[in-house]
């Protein structure tokens, strides 16, 4: 099997939801089970694939697998298999700089480790921030990130991994590669986890009765959402054909997937303007 991975950017607010609620907002966005942070499942980003990639009949059958409504005699495995991304950047209001790109020591180790990056993960002091040698966020010497006041230390560490993920999220643009490292920042755990939970986008929604015009019974909801310029990660597996009778090597396959930089809309709500992203695939 042929690994390739993927950066995620969303454009505009992204809601990729549950379809259920179990707290105040009615319809909240997906999240890891275990450690509560934002995702967006694989089986999202496989489906828009699935419709957006324009190929030849043969070789999508062999990569998406057939239709569910074919014969059962047609019937085998995709060849792609397409994992959850994973939230990296979350972007975090800031009264220097205007917006913090920040991530955690937590992310960064899972984020490593599909990468394959051997670099130093810099794991900032309890109530400290890590921000790059050249940065826009500090005032003082602290950084001030939505409600929260906390001490910054420049650090060559925070620097290399700023560059690194600016050079894989925009890999022919050094304007906005400057823009975000100049932002970047790595929090404490429990400071990001906080975050993850309370400084996502939640918007209301409210339907007009025309004649009325006020709002309809029961027409008042909550959506939340990813905030735009929150960037994930993920994996993309891609195995040899399944098909008995196109077969083609994984090599063959992976080819066929797209390189470099495309335009997705992903999850629900894209007709007011939700889910525009951009897909980095290596």
């Amino acid at each position: 099997m042929i690994q390739r991975t993927f950066l995620l950017h969303a454009l505009s607010a992204l809601h990729v939801g549950t379809g259920q609620s179990v707290g105040t907002v009615d319809l909240p966005i997906a999240r890891a089970k275990a450690s509560n942070l934002p995702l967006v499942p694989g089986s999202a980003i496989k489906g828009v694939l699935r419709d957006e990639l324009n190929i030849d009949a043969k070789d999508h059958k062999a990569l998406f697998g057939p239709e569910s409504t074919k014969a059962e005699v047609e019937a085998h495995a995709s060849a792609i298999a397409v994992g959850d991304a994973n939230l990296l950047i979350l972007p975090i209001r800031s009264f220097a700089g205007t917006v913090a790109f920040a991530t955690c020591p937590f992310i960064l180790k899972h984020y490593a480790r599909d990468m394959a990056l051997k670099d130093k993960i810099p794991v900032p002091a309890a109530e400290t921030a890590n921000v790059c040698t050249q940065t826009e966020l500090k005032l003082g010497d602290k950084v001030a990130l939505e409600d929260l006041d906390i001490k910054a230390n420049n650090n060559a560490d925070t620097q290399t991994w700023a560059t690194k993920i600016a050079t894989a999220l925009y890999p022919n643009d050094t304007a906005w590669q400057a823009e975000f490292t100049k932002r970047f920042v790595i929090l404490p755990d429990d400071i990001f986890s906080f975050l993850a939970d309370t400084a996502t986008e939640v918007r209301m929604r409210i339907s007009i009765d025309r004649h009325t015009r006020i709002v309809k019974q029961g027409a008042l909801w909550s959506e939340e959402n990813l905030p735009a310029e929150s960037v994930l990660w993920g994996v993309i597996g891609v195995s040899k054909s399944r098909d008995a009778t196109h077969n083609k090597s994984a090599e063959d396959l992976s080819k066929l997937l797209p390189t470099g930089e495309s335009h997705l809309q992903i999850g629900g709500k894209h007709t007011v303007g939700r889910g525009l992203c951009r897909l980095v695939l290596a």
